[in-house]
């Protein structure tokens, strides 16, 4: 079983940046496409950006051009780095890979 752990959440100002990171337990993670989603209250889950084992990506329109995502398979981790943060960003960010989901890290934007 790989657990998958994100960290980098917190709290930052409009226009401001943070980075979210997701270790996996194990080397497997390197074969699979690993994905951040996101959750805001009352909503439903949606995917943000999705990396394959090959580095292609792809990402939710509202994000194109502000969020980044990148791994290193070495380290087995995943990250997102958002910039140009709006209040319409804060939600629950989920890093998954397969069929694997990570606890969660909250994201919040406000001023």
């Amino acid at each position: 079983q790989v657990q998958l752990v994100e960290s980098g959440g917190g709290l930052v100002q409009p226009g401001g940046s943070l980075r979210l990171s997701c270790t996996a337990s194990g080397s497997i993670f390197a074969i699979y496409t690993a994905a951040w989603y996101r959750q805001a209250p009352g909503k439903q889950r949606e995917l943000v950006a999705q990396i394959t084992s090959g580095e292609n990506t792809n990402y939710a329109n509202s994000v194109k051009g502000r969020f980044t995502i990148s791994r290193n398979n070495a380290k087995n981790t995943v990250y997102l780095q958002m910039n140009s943060l709006q209040p319409e960003d804060t939600a629950v960010y989920y890093c998954n890979a397969h069929l694997w989901w990570g606890q969660g890290t909250q994201v919040t934007v406000s001023s």
